[in-house]
């Protein structure tokens, strides 16, 4: 497909990155000419030197032959104006980047009257990402599928856990009998897993189910789920400003502290049910004084990755319950060790992962929708939520008389809102939603879940 991404900061240079190795064509409009040539020369894509609202400017792109136009500079108001000139222009799709929090409620507004076909907040879906971890204390990593009653949960299993050494056959059949084991993280090894598949202590594993399912889950190992009733944020930002109402909502205690004094005075203003503190949130003598310590949960979202990971394993060493981390470069988790953090945010691959599921989406021709997209463990991992239409060749075939790929889980089909553990005796049929997780890339239908 051709593809035109306006604005070439940390999500646009991801998603050049992305949906060039996807086979798309990538034209990438810049007015930075430096950050351009940069980018241009680490991707296979071609490239623009202009402002995305100048008529000109996507005339020369080739907008009006785009398939999909995505409009993520810095500026909310530039991806507004140029996707709304794109869609005139004859651009099929717009996908606009809105973060400012005076637009937040306006979303609808943009995509029915201006005719943006997706408006996206990174921050928000951040904020919303944050939250799933925080009602889930245990978990390091929290997903949503079929509008969030079901979960795809990742747990550390202890060395002396009830887990340690049982195959996945026991684990159905004598302990979990309404979850499945998706994904095992043994070391460096990323396992889709079978019955005859075992679980260690220190694996990772990612688990799904519904949320009672799940609470059972940490019950029964022992872990401590008792809910988190106060939240200290490090950062007045877009994402600690969405966060803060949601926490608020659920009577967490919430206090953020700020080193900038403007937004620390406009947070006491936005947010008065919440502690604003204007100090240096990175030096332990504020963090002490603040009682630090007594927090339930740590949640560092600064604009520094370097002051984030600090602050983060600073609250790990103290014994800090629940402990999340914004990090932009994923690659400090390579040199410190995944160990070295618990639960980690990065809003730039929240917002790359859910164009990838819109472009896919918008590529198939056989129209089966994907509803939910998830890349996990490094992008090695794709979990998939697929929509499933009448003219797959898979439909009404029993699934033991398919020839379904290695490393590739069916983890549910959803029926008339009915999510069913799939045995061989089962079928896939029209309307139904199916839940896959599958170690291949650029999987974008129903179909590919068989050996050609």
């Amino acid at each position: 497909m051709k593809i035109v991404i306006v604005g070439a900061g940390k999500v646009g240079e991801l998603l050049c990155r992305d949906l060039s190795l996807e086979g798309n064509d990538i034209i990438l409009i810049e007015q930075d000419i430096k950050i351009l040539e940069k980018i241009l020369a680490n991707n296979d894509i071609m490239g623009f030197v202009g402002s995305g609202v100048s008529y000109d400017v996507q005339m020369e792109a080739e907008v009006p032959k785009a398939d999909v136009f995505i409009a993520v500079t810095e500026k909310d108001e530039i991806n507004i104006i140029s996707s709304v000139i794109a869609k005139k222009l004859g651009a099929k799709y717009t996908i606009a980047r809105v973060r400012s929090t005076d637009y937040s409620s306006q979303l609808n507004f943009m995509t029915e009257s201006l005719g943006i076909d997706l408006v996206i907040n990174p921050e928000l879906e951040a904020a919303k990402d944050i939250k799933q971890n925080i009602d889930f204390p245990e978990a390091l990593n929290v997903e949503n599928f079929l509008n969030g009653r079901l979960k795809l949960v990742e747990f550390h299993v202890d060395e002396d856990s009830i887990l340690n050494n049982v195959s996945l056959f026991d684990f159905k059949q004598k302990f979990f009998p309404n979850l499945l084991v998706c994904i095992i993280k043994r070391g460096e090894e990323v396992i889709i897993p079978s019955g005859n598949s075992f679980i260690k202590g220190n694996d990772r594993i990612y688990i799904t189910g519904s949320n009672s399912e799940i609470i059972k889950f940490q019950d029964i190992l022992g872990k401590d789920r008792r809910k988190i009733k106060s939240a200290f944020i490090i950062g007045a930002g877009i994402i600690s400003h969405y966060l803060a109402q949601e926490l608020l909502k659920d009577k967490i205690a919430v206090k953020i502290v700020e080193i900038n004094p403007e937004k620390a005075n406009k947070f006491s203003e936005c947010l008065p049910e919440a502690t604003i503190i204007n100090a240096d949130g990175s030096n332990e003598d504020v963090l002490k004084e603040e009682n630090f310590q007594n927090y339930d949960s740590c949640i560092s979202i600064t604009g520094i990755d370097e002051i984030n990971m600090f602050i983060s394993i600073y609250a790990k060493k103290i014994g800090i319950k629940k402990i999340i981390t914004k990090l932009n470069k994923l690659s400090f988790v390579d040199i410190l060790g995944e160990n070295s953090f618990q639960s980690i945010i990065t809003p730039k691959k929240i917002i790359a992962d859910n164009i990838v599921r819109v472009v896919r989406s918008i590529a198939n021709k056989k129209k089966n929708l994907i509803e939910n997209f998830y890349r996990l463990e490094n992008n090695t991992v794709e979990a998939i939520e697929i929509l499933v239409n009448s003219d797959s060749k898979i439909n009404n075939i029993p699934l033991k008389d398919l020839k379904i790929k290695k490393n590739l889980i069916i983890a549910y089909i959803v029926r008339n809102n009915v999510a069913i553990f799939p045995k061989g005796t089962d079928v896939i049929k029209e309307g139904d939603r199916v839940i896959i997780i599958t170690t291949e890339s650029f999987f974008d239908d129903i179909n590919n879940i068989i050996e050609e």
